[in-house]
Order: structure tokens, then C-alpha cells, then sequence
């Protein structure tokens, strides 16, 4: 899953960036808040962090005019100031969440998974797929009681995947969302790792879960059909 943080302080979004990397989310950060509009304008992501106090543009500000321009991109506001009136403030103009500075890492990932359930149709941390289970705390993967053992780049995508299910995901889009660099029509670097993917997932004679869709991209299913 693909992360936009927003935060002036180098020291405190170089923190967030190096832990969620760690968490093996795909993150791109921004220090001013014309930048961080810039690039949630033109770059898709699944959550937005924000931090409340920005060059530029404010956090206040940035977060209406995403939503004015209907960027629907959950958001979790990040401030030093956390007063009631500020919460109410950054809840009306549409974020998702409020964390107050100083807060633990712990916390800022768990309230990430929470902004991002909300928008997914399961509200579970553990996502499913037929019996394909994927934990996304402990960020293991189990079939058939097996545990199934992913790479950092495998996870990130058998996660979009599980949490689009049943929509077809082209390219492109799983590249804006998986890697940090736009799509390439030359690069066959999805269809390795779909590969990869499908020789740890459906090994032993265990069904399909992942279809292709001729000249667009891939659906994950819980049943597919022959192809």
C-alpha cells in the first residue's frame, strides 16, 4: 500500500518514512503543503499522513482542497496542537483520523490499518480470499493452514490485490500503487511478480485465485474459471 506523508520536520517524516518501510508499505513523503497537494493531485495513494502545521499551505488548507477536488484518499491528520478545536476543525474539513504529536509508532501504523479498513469492504485485519488469509499485523499469509513466506515487494502486492478483490486492476495501476515510479508498457516487472505470486499462493493443485485479464491487468477471485 502506497503512503503520502506530508511533514515539513526532515528528523519526524524520515522517522515515519524509514518505519513504514519497515511495516513494508511504499512511501513518498512531501515537505510543504503545496507539494503535498502537487503530488496527491497527481499520484494515487492509499492513505495521506498530515501534519497540521506546514509551509506553504497549512494542513487545513491542504486537506479542503484535496477534498474540494474530490481526492477521497483517506487522511490522518498529524499536530502538535491537540485541541479540541483543532480535532473538530481537521474531522469537518474531511480527515479520517487525528493523531496529536508526540505519539508512538505503534499507534500511528495501527490508526493507518483502522483509516484503511474503513474504506476497504473488510473491515478485518486479516484478509481473505477463499482460504487464502492474509494477516496484515504480522503481515503473514497462510493457505490450506500452510504459511506461505513473501517477499517485502510480494506482500505490498498480494495485499492490493486482496483488498481490490474482484476488481479488475489494470497495470498501471498496480504499479502506481505497489511501486514508486509510474508505468512502464515495455516492463514486465508485474507479470514476474504476479508469477512469483501465483508459485507460493496456488502451489499443490490448490484453485486459481488470481486472474489474468487479456491486454488490461489482473483480478483476484475467489473462484475463477479456466481460462
Amino acid at each position: 500500500m502506497r503512503v503520502l506523508v506530508i511533514e515539513d520536520e526532515r528528523k519526524v517524516a524520515n522517522f515515519i518514512k524509514h518505519g513504514l518501510e519497515e511495516e513494508r508499505y511504499i512511501v513518498d513523503t512531501a515537505g510543504d503543503g503545496v507539494a503535498g497537494v502537487e503530488m496527491a493531485m497527481n499520484n494515487h495513494f492509499d492513505a495521506i499522513l498530515l501534519d497540521v502545521m506546514l509551509p506553504g499551505k497549512d494542513g487545513f488548507t491542504v486537506l479542503k482542497d484535496l477534498r474540494d477536488s474530490g481526492v477521497s484518499t483517506p487522511i490522518l491528520m498529524l499536530t502538535a496542537r491537540g485541541t479540541t478545536e483543532d480535532r473538530v476543525t481537521g474531522l469537518d474539513l474531511g480527515a479520517d483520523d487525528y493523531l496529536p504529536k508526540p505519539f508512538s509508532f505503534e499507534e500511528l501504523v495501527a490508526r493507518i490499518r483502522s483509516i484503511l479498513r474503513r474504506s476497504s469492504p473488510d473491515k478485518s485485519t486479516k484478509l481473505r480470499c477463499g482460504e487464502l488469509v492474509l494477516d496484515t499485523v504480522s503481515h503473514l499469509a497462510y493457505r490450506g493452514g500452510r504459511e506461505i513466506e513473501l517477499t517485502t515487494k510480494e506482500y505490498a502486492l498480494l495485499e492490493y490485490l486482496m483488498r481490490n478483490k474482484n476488481r479488475i486492476l489494470s497495470r498501471s495501476t498496480i504499479t502506481q500503487h505497489v511501486w514508486k515510479h509510474n508505468f512502464d508498457p515495455e516492463s514486465n516487472i508485474i507479470d514476474v511478480y504476479i508469477k512469483r505470486l501465483r508459485s507460493k499462493i496456488e502451489r499443490d493443485d490448490l484453485k486459481p485465485l488470481i486472474q489474468s485479464i487479456r491486454g488490461v491487468g489482473y483480478r483476484m477471485r475467489e473462484t475463477t474459471q479456466d481460462e
